[in-house]
């Protein structure tokens, strides 16, 4: 693996050691501050391939949005990275003091962070405090106007697709690629969707849905039950790709304080081998785009939750199954007794290249019409996207306006909106959604330290509304659960599988 993506992505591994903490595979911290910039790490990731709504683009990602995945453990792990370091010199004028003093906040925030096994039990979810701490503290060493700089140039970074970036460094002064427009459809708020079907071959994730689908020429044809990351450690959003998929990947553990802290089993730099107990990523990895993965290891108990640092996560099964459909879309043939062949060899590190890459799209939608119903989901990364305004979005988008609902369809409505604005941990969110102009509540300014485990509570509201009937998104096709039981709902559509 190339090493400066190996680097990059280590935030992604702020964890125990256990097997269920980790998700990707970075490299021990660099200390050189001189390297050069990266001039092309900002470029976009485009799609030529139509689908009825399509996420925007890298380079319009809003500053609201940056805000959301930018804690100081995430900037510890871009500053891992030489070139993002460089580019903070060179883009927004730091000073060497500025860059120093960031890497020594943003780490020692990590080094706080304590994987104990226990869900926090604060009263919050960490991320809307991981994120005030961090706009504070970072705001201390550079000032509010370079601080949106930064946060602008993570998010573009973090929703850029290098998955099958090569080891060789980019021309000098290379200029950056010519976007390819998205096509002339309104985008919806955030967390609201309108038809949101691809016409094209794509996987789909939402990450409050926890859902995987797998879509073949604008048909769905398979869907699973996911781990989604951390709150303190979301999944990105955004238009990624798939390209390979490695099957038993080895893990290295990051330069950081906790990973050989009291207790640790594994060793900073020190290669854990593919198959090993300690690693985390299960038989097999599939690299959509930095700093995320689709990767195997999970319990059952981690599908439908909380289950990685910034990954989608499945069990072994699953990891399986959808590995050798998605080779199938990537025009690769991969079948049972090779998946079974590679198992066998658990020491060895299998890499399948795709023919054709296949299109990863990254969603956070919270309220979305599938199948006829109105499917409102918890605000499980705390972003004030249960809104009446987002709602209004996602009606309208098939035509209906919330006052042609009954009164018991709309009393239902506004009572699920208001449940599933709750954060992870079953209490009010950052903001009250459902109450225009009502001021924030008041969040600590100082992080406990301890990642969200779990979700409190009822994660889903649904509501059969008339006006709706036959309209919406699908529901889910062909279900693995990763319960190793198949989901008792028919199938509205066949998987048109060979």
């Amino acid at each position: 693996m190339n090493p400066i993506l190996k680097t990059t992505i280590a935030f992604v591994v702020v964890s125990a050691v256990l097997a269920s903490a980790s998700c990707a595979e970075p490299t021990n911290r660099v200390s050189n501050t001189n390297s050069a910039a990266n001039s092309n790490s900002n470029s976009a990731v485009t799609s030529n391939s139509n689908t009825a709504a399509v996420a925007p683009p890298a380079a319009q990602t809003t500053k609201t949005q940056s805000e959301w995945a930018v804690t100081l453990p995430v900037l510890d792990a871009f500053l891992a990275d030489e070139t993002f370091a460089a580019e903070l010199k060179s883009k927004l004028q730091l000073t060497d003091e500025q860059v120093s003093r960031l890497r020594t906040i943003s780490h020692e925030a990590t080094a706080k962070l304590r994987e104990t096994g226990r869900e926090n039990t604060d009263g919050h979810s960490n991320a809307a405090a991981y994120r005030e701490k961090a706009e504070q503290e970072i705001g201390d060493v550079i000032g509010r106007d370079k601080m949106a700089q930064l946060f602008t140039l993570v998010a573009n970074r973090w929703n850029s697709d290098d998955a099958s970036a090569s080891s060789a460094p980019p021309p000098p002064a290379a200029a950056p690629p010519p976007v390819t427009p998205a096509p002339p459809v309104a985008a919806p708020p955030a967390g609201a969707t309108a038809v949101g079907v691809p016409a094209d071959t794509r996987i789909v994730v939402n990450d409050p849905a926890f859902r995987m689908d797998v879509f073949e020429n604008g048909q769905l044809i398979k869907s699973y039950k996911i781990g989604i990351g951390y709150p303190e450690f979301p999944l990105p959003t955004g238009l990624r790709k798939a390209a390979s998929i490695i099957f038993n990947p080895t893990w290295t553990p990051p330069d950081e304080p906790w990973v050989e802290g009291p207790g640790a089993k594994v060793q900073v730099g020190k290669v854990v081998k593919a198959g090993d107990k300690l690693n985390p990523l299960g038989p097999l990895k599939i690299p959509i785009g930095l700093p995320s993965l689709i990767h195997g290891g999970k319990s059952p108990a981690k599908i439908g939750n909380f289950a990685s640092h910034g990954c989608v996560g499945l069990t072994n099964s699953q990891a399986k199954d959808f590995a050798r459909l998605l080779a199938q879309l990537g025009g690769v043939e991969l079948t049972d007794d090779q998946i079974a062949e590679y198992g066998a060899k658990k020491t060895e590190t299998k890499t399948v290249k795709l023919s054709k890459p296949v299109p990863v799209e990254l969603r956070y939608e919270t309220i979305t019409v599938e199948d006829g119903k109105l499917h409102i989901y918890r605000d499980v990364y705390d972003r004030d996207t249960n809104t009446e305004e987002n709602l209004r979005a996602a009606l309208e988008a098939y035509g209906v306006t919330l006052e042609q609902l009954s009164k018991p369809e709309r009393a239902k409505v506004m009572s699920g909106l208001k449940q599933m604005s709750l954060d992870a941990s079953g209490k009010a969110g950052a903001v009250d959604s459902t109450t225009p102009g009502k001021p924030s509540k008041k969040i600590s300014d100082n992080p406990t330290g301890k990642v969200t485990r779990s979700i409190k509570g009822q994660k889903e509201v649904v509501v059969k509304i008339a006006a709706l009937e036959g309209k919406g998104y699908p529901a889910p096709v062909d279900l693995d659960t990763g319960s190793n039981v198949k989901s008792k709902k028919p199938q509205t559509k066949p998987r048109g599988r060979r």
